[in-house]
């Protein structure tokens, strides 16, 4: 079957577009909600906020759900400084020096948003020498300096940005002519626009699924809690989430992982295997990985004690909760083995 891999990387780019850090995802998900019942979908809104997206299949016996979590990284504003710069917590994992020189935007409560960038307090080499080599990256030498005209915390304030505002990094999207996809927050907008290409698929195809499908699409992953609901005939709890690729990983950004473990727990032996055998019997390039520092929907879902078999898989990713890379050739294994598991 044809991917069209040109709207895979659109809809990538739109949700990109679109910020979401974990705790500001409504934008997103009605969004999202759109798309859902274009191509045909039930749709409705779980009371945590999460979309939930349905297509009928041949069998409705026993449904199958498959997760992915629109809730990026992020920031949040935690104090004004009496300079007028901004100090914020980071919303979910990553590091502070992965923000170092970043642009980003500050959302207000009432939706007006302000430009600004990441910087260490101590950044100018010309004044404080080789010591900003040195300087530590945390919450309290990373602030936001604000692109306004502000000296003080009382000009910030009459902006109407304040405590609790939400902060968006630039995802920086770019696909080089060798295929290779760059941007922050690939980890989870990947997911988004590669279900939204395989429900395309199945539409131009006249395919249906064997099983009544679910899409759920959550909404505080990254703090550790994504799914907390299920449809209740679920039997099988598929998350779509990233492979992180690095020293020590089998994950490659031209592939799709399928996890064996993760921080919280081993992933179902049987289910895994029923994905590898998809995989070997289609050609579709994959790798079986474990992860140091990594959870997914599927695995908190079995954390707060859901009752469903669990698996997850996800394109390779470099870099990851950083400024991320993969491949072209990632989302199309990653699609492949979504398409088969959902029609066989």
């Amino acid at each position: 079957m044809y991917i069209n891999i040109e709207n895979t990387l659109k809809n990538l780019k739109k949700y990109l577009d679109i910020p979401s850090p974990g705790g500001y995802t409504k934008n997103a998900s009605i969004e999202l909600e759109k798309d859902f019942k274009k191509l045909g979908l039930k749709t409705y809104f779980t009371k945590k906020g999460a979309l939930i997206g349905t297509i009928e299949g041949n069998f409705s016996n026993k449904e199958i759900s498959i997760s992915a979590h629109i809730d990026t990284l992020g920031g949040i504003i935690k104090e004004i400084n009496k300079d007028g710069t901004i100090r914020f917590h980071k919303i979910g994992g990553g590091a502070y020096n992965s923000l170092e020189g970043e642009n980003c935007t500050i959302i207000t409560r009432k939706n007006k948003t302000y430009r600004g960038s990441i910087v260490p307090k101590h950044r100018a080499t010309h004044i404080y020498g080789v010591d900003v080599v040195s300087q530590k990256k945390d919450e309290f030498n990373m602030i936001l300096r604000l692109d306004e005209i502000v000296c003080s915390k009382e000009d910030v304030l009459k902006l109407g940005i304040n405590v609790g505002d939400f902060i968006s990094m630039d995802p920086r999207f770019e696909v080089t002519e060798s295929g290779f996809i760059k941007s922050r927050y690939l980890d989870n907008k990947s997911a988004i626009a590669m279900i939204l290409e395989v429900l395309n698929i199945m539409n131009e195809n006249n395919l249906k699924p064997k099983y009544t499908t679910n899409f759920i699409i959550s909404n505080f992953e990254e703090q550790g809690h994504g799914v907390s609901y299920v449809p209740p005939k679920t039997e099988e709890l598929l998350a779509i989430d990233i492979g992180p690729v690095g020293e020590g990983q089998t994950s490659t950004e031209f592939g799709v992982t399928i996890a064996a473990k993760d921080k919280r727990t081993v992933y179902d032996y049987d289910f895994r295997n029923k994905l590898i055998d998809i995989c070997e019997n289609n050609n579709i390039d994959f790798n079986v990985d474990v992860f140091n520092f990594y959870s997914s929907d599927s695995s908190q879902a079995i954390a707060r004690g859901l009752d469903v078999n669990f698996a997850c898989i996800g394109p390779g990713v470099d870099g990851t909760h950083h400024y991320e890379r993969t491949h072209i050739k990632a989302l199309e294994n990653t699609i492949n083995l979504l398409l088969h598991y959902i029609t066989e």
